[in-house]
Formats: C-alpha cells, sequence, structure tokens
C-alpha cells in the first residue's frame, strides 16, 4: 500500500471507530456490535481495508501489545476486597458457575464442531466472559429490578480477568504440551509459563507500585511509567518463557490493584480511555481479517453451538449460582437470559488462533469466526429481547424515578432520606471519602467518585434513577453532571441548587441554563443557604394531603415558611418544584418541603 492510502485507511478506521462509538451511546446498545460490523463491511464485504497488506509482519505485535493493555486495564478492577462485597451469588457465578458453563461449551464445541479437546477447551475459557463494556448498554436499556442489575454488573466485572486468566492458562498448556516430548515434559513447560508469568507480573506491579506510593517519579509521568512498565513486562517475560507475557501483565495488573497505599485510579481513567481507543480500532481490524467462507463453512453447528449455551450453559450457571438465594424463579429466568460475549473473547481469540495455527493445531484458525459469531449472535439477540422478557417476567423496573444526587455533603444526606421516605432510589456519588461514608453510615447507597468520570460509565447503577440533583457545592461540578446526564435523563429532569457566583456573572463566564438545569425549590436556595438554614433549624417535612386537609391549607399554614422541593402524586411519580412551577397537589399527593422554624412573632399571631 502506498503511503496515502495507508493515511486514507487510518483515517477511515478512526472516523469509523468514532461513529460506531457514538451510534452505540445514542441507541444504548454495546459499542462491539457497531464496531464488528463496521470491520466486517469494510474488509470481507466490500474489500476497502486490508490489514495484513496495511501492516504486514507488524500487525500481530501491534495486537500482542493491544491485548496486552486491554487485560492489565481489565485486571486493575480486580480487587480482592470485592469478594466481600458482591455476595454469595456473584461469587458463585465467577467460580462454580464458571467452571459449568466451561465445562458444557467445552463438550459442545467438541461434539458439535469436531474441535479437538485442546482447542474445544480453549473456546471454552474465551467464551466465559461478559464484561461491562456489554453489560452497561444492555442494563440502561433493560432497566432489570436492582438485585438482577447488580448481579450482572458485578459478574462483568469479576469475570473479565479471571476469564482472561483462564485462556491465557490454557492456552500456555497447549502451547507446552506441543513443545514437549511427552507428558512430563509438557507440564514442565507449562509450569515454566506459570511461574514466570507470576514472577515478572507480581515483580513488576510491586516495583510500579513502589515507585508511584514513594513519588520516584512526578504525578504527570505515572501514565507513561505504566504503560512502559506494562510493554517492558510483556516483552521481558516472553523473552525469558514463551507465551508468559500475557499472564505476566495479568497479574500485574492484580497485584497493583490490590497494594496498600497505592492510588490507581489516575492510571485506571488512562488506561480507560486508552482501551477505548485501541479496542476500537483493534475490533475493525480483526472484524476486517475474519473469513466469512470459513464462518459459513462452519454449518448449522455454529447455530446449535449458540443454542447450547444460551439456553444450557447460562441456565446451568445461575441455576448452581442462585441455588439458595432469595431470588426468586422470574429474577433466575432473565439473569439466566442476559450474558452477552464481549472485548476479551474476540481480542484473545484472535492472537491465540494465529500463534497455535502456526505451532501446528489444525482448526486454530476457526477459532476466531466462531468467537466472533458467539459475540454477535448473543449481543444481537439478547439486545433484542431482553426488556421485552424483563418485562413479561415483571422484573423490569417501572419508568425510572428516582434520583442521582451529585454530593454525599451533609444537606444531600438530609434530602436524600425524604426522598426515600417518598419510596424514591436515590443514590449518592461524591469525590470525597469522609462524606462517602458517612453517608454509608447512614444507610444511603453511594458511588465514590466523580459522576461524569471514564470509571462512572461502566460502573455507575443507573437502574431505577431517572433525575439528577446537582447538590454539590461546586457549581462547576453539578453543571458537569447535567450535560454528562442529559441525555440519560433529559434536560426536563435536571436539577440543581441556585447559585449566587453564576448569577454576578457575564453572559460569556457563565454557563448556560441548557447546560446547568433547572434550579431547585420554589423559592432560590445556594448550598451556603440550605446548609446555614439547616443548621439553623429548618427542617425538611413531608405532608400528606387529604380532602381534610388540602393544597390551599397547607400555603395557609406554612405560607412563606416553606421552600416546596418534591411531591409524589397519587400514583407514586415523584415531581420537582423549582421556582416557576404550577404544580397544584391534590388529595392523595405527599408534598416535601423545608421548612423553617416558627418565630415568635408567628407563634403569637
Amino acid at each position: 500500500m502506498s503511503e496515502q492510502q495507508i493515511l486514507l485507511t487510518f483515517g477511515g478506521i478512526g472516523g469509523a471507530a468514532l461513529a460506531c462509538q457514538w451510534l452505540a451511546w445514542r441507541l444504548k446498545l454495546p459499542a462491539i456490535l457497531f464496531l464488528l460490523l463496521s470491520g466486517i463491511l469494510a474488509g470481507p464485504i466490500l474489500g476497502w481495508l486490508d490489514p495484513q497488506a496495511m501492516f504486514g509482519p507488524l500487525l500481530m505485535p501491534l495486537v500482542s501489545l493491544a491485548v496486552a493493555l486491554i487485560l492489565f486495564e481489565g485486571s486493575l478492577t480486580l480487587h480482592l476486597s470485592q469478594w466481600r462485597e458482591i455476595g454469595t451469588v456473584v461469587r458463585r457465578m465467577v467460580t462454580l458457575g464458571a467452571l459449568s458453563t466451561w465445562l458444557i461449551i467445552t463438550l459442545a464445541t467438541h461434539w458439535l464442531l469436531d474441535f479437538d479437546w485442546m482447542l474445544a477447551t480453549l473456546f471454552g475459557t474465551l467464551t466465559l466472559v461478559t464484561g461491562p463494556t456489554v453489560i452497561v448498554p444492555m442494563l440502561r436499556v433493560v432497566r432489570p429490578k436492582s438485585a438482577i442489575a447488580n448481579i450482572l454488573r458485578w459478574e462483568g466485572i469479576v469475570i473479565d480477568p479471571i476469564g482472561a486468566l483462564l485462556a491465557v492458562v490454557v492456552y500456555s498448556f497447549i502451547i507446552a504440551s506441543a513443545a514437549g516430548n511427552g507428558l512430563s515434559q509438557s507440564l514442565m513447560t507449562f509450569a515454566g509459563v506459570i511461574l514466570c508469568g507470576s514472577a515478572f507480573g507480581a515483580a513488576g506491579g510491586w516495583i510500579l507500585g513502589q515507585v508511584i506510593r514513594e513519588q520516584w517519579l512526578p504525578e504527570y509521568l505515572h501514565n507513561l511509567a505504566s504503560l512502559a512498565a506494562v510493554l517492558g513486562i510483556f516483552i521481558a517475560a516472553n523473552q525469558v518463557m514463551h507465551e508468559s507475557g500475557l499472564l505476566a501483565v495479568t497479574i500485574m495488573g492484580m497485584w497493583l490493584a490490590n497494594m496498600k497505599g497505592v492510588d490507581v485510579r489516575q492510571i485506571l481513567h488512562f488506561k480507560e480511555n486508552l482501551s477505548v481507543l485501541l479496542i476500537s480500532g483493534l475490533f475493525i481490524l480483526l472484524a476486517a481479517r475474519l473469513d466469512l467462507h470459513a464462518l459459513i463453512g462452519l454449518g448449522p453447528a455454529v447455530l446449535a453451538l449458540l443454542l447450547v449455551i444460551q439456553l444450557i450453559a447460562r441456565p446451568l450457571n445461575v441455576a448452581l449460582s442462585t441455588w439458595g438465594s432469595q431470588l426468586n424463579w422470574r429474577e433466575r429466568a432473565l439473569l439466566s437470559w442476559i450474558a452477552p460475549r464481549g472485548i476479551v473473547a474476540a481480542a484473545v481469540s484472535a492472537i491465540f488462533a494465529i500463534r497455535l495455527h502456526e505451532a501446528g493445531h489444525q482448526g486454530a484458525l476457526l477459532l476466531v469466526p466462531l468467537t466472533f459469531a458467539v459475540i454477535i449472535g448473543t449481543v444481537v439477540l439478547q439486545s433484542a429481547t431482553a426488556r421485552p422478557l424483563a418485562r413479561l417476567l415483571k422484573v423490569a423496573e417501572p419508568a425510572p424515578s428516582g434520583f442521582l444526587i451529585v454530593g454525599a455533603n451533609p444537606p444531600a444526606r438530609v434530602i436524600a432520606k425524604a426522598l426515600q421516605q417518598l419510596d424514591c432510589r436515590v443514590l449518592l456519588t461524591d469525590s470525597s471519602w469522609e462524606n462517602i461514608r458517612a453517608a454509608r453510615m447512614e444507610g444511603l447507597p453511594t458511588y465514590f467518585g466523580n459522576p461524569a468520570s471514564q470509571h462512572a460509565d461502566a460502573h455507575l447503577d443507573l437502574v431505577g434513577l431517572g433525575h439528577l440533583l446537582g447538590l454539590s457545592p461546586s457549581g462547576e461540578l453539578n453543571t458537569l453532571a447535567c450535560a454528562r446526564f442529559r441525555h440519560d435523563f433529559g434536560h426536563a429532569r435536571l436539577f440543581v441548587l441556585a447559585s449566587g457566583l453564576e448569577a454576578r456573572r457575564s453572559d460569556k463566564h457563565r454557563a448556560s441554563d441548557e447546560h446547568r438545569g433547572h434550579v431547585l425549590g420554589t423559592q432560590l436556595l445556594t448550598y451556603v443557604q440550605l446548609a446555614n438554614q439547616l443548621h439553623q433549624g429548618a427542617e425538611l417535612y413531608s405532608t400528606h394531603l387529604t380532602d381534610t386537609f388540602g393544597w390551599e391549607d397547607y400555603q395557609a399554614l406554612h405560607g412563606e415558611r416553606a421552600t416546596l422541593l418534591f411531591a409524589r402524586d397519587a400514583s407514586g411519580w415523584v415531581h420537582v418544584f423549582g421556582p416557576d412551577s404550577v404544580l397544584k397537589p391534590g388529595a392523595g399527593w405527599t408534598v416535601v418541603a423545608l421548612i423553617q422554624p416558627a418565630t415568635n412573632d408567628s407563634e403569637a399571631g
């Protein structure tokens, strides 16, 4: 290819990746689906993209490095403390349930597609993982009950690095068996890969952790240091023991994530952004290399395998994992249906297939089209059917009426408790650990972090939430949150406290109303005013209106002492008051207002 053609191709890949990610965001579907379809369209169908001609011998080394970075980023999210938090069901799903899924897929692949046992076993590990990049967009569309959503979200987070680690271990054993002169030699080679990968990974994680913890490098170099360390450990481990690099970077990420005194949030955010870039380009390139003739040649057996995965492997996993739990049969049925395959499966299968083929394993190249068939099949089928199924089973949340609250400060906690009394789901977000800890001590659900971060995009549970309340003392953070969640909730459901600073700014320094959201309360309240009033004795009162005590009676009783905030109508929907609200609550409504303490004059009157 000429230099001009290569530049045009790079530009086309970048444009297609951006278009796919944007389309996935707009439609709330996994981006992987659009990335794969665009790659297939540009490659085997139209012939516009030929990765092998474009990169030549550099293609697979670049894919290997990209996979290493993706696995490192995934393993950074696996904290050992999660085992205490995720609950018994999720622990079973990523252990006992994962083993049962692995066994069922292995047997089905061997019998239906005539794969040898080693390749079938490897394929079973490749198709274990779901991952947050495919689960989270689907949950936002399906909106199942919070118990189901939390299980699926945590399963996707935890199974990603575990599945990748299993795949690397099985792949290492296959390579060791091919290189050895008998079982004993194969086992020794296999043990060498495990020991080498573990040693390099642990050493790399510890050294990088020490560099970060002791501040031996300035903070702005931490991301560059982590990138260089991942690539260095991957290459060094492979030089000492062939094919131990992927295991090394996976363990390196796990070690770093669980090292005390090491803050990996900045590295994780950088790696998440880098992973989006790598995944987008990588999937288009890998899909462009897909052999459609090989996929078609697999025949009806592929559909049979999909049915086994969907109707046998997943239900068995859920049945074993939920035995004795509080989940009812409807919730278990939906859990049994949702398990789309994603990024790790496609990325790791591409590189393993090439290397196994070069090592002389017949049929290894079929791993790629078969994995892609499972990814496309599960994503398309479940995206189209999960929401109707959730409604049929009556485990879907009603129209989201809960509140995502930006800030876990004392005033935000008071308002969150009042909303909970209206049977509203609330979720408080804050980057202050003191505020988060206090909220948790009061029994309020929280997210520790910036709600507009890349991490929040993958981990923030929006199920049941339909409004945003910007209650942070930082007006800029409230505005940023409104801009971030406008597409999720709609501009009409974004509310913030009034800002005295914003009112004093000129137009060119003040955020527009479109980005700020609506002002909360019938009387203008800044954060400082709200905090002061609560400190001076004002309280949030919930009042139920009846035929004998109606709206006019309520206004006459409280008058200007009441700043109206919320009202729940007779059907259970919660409305938010603003300065220009025209709401007129009636009998059966419940009104929540901030009411000033009565003065001596009013008491005397």
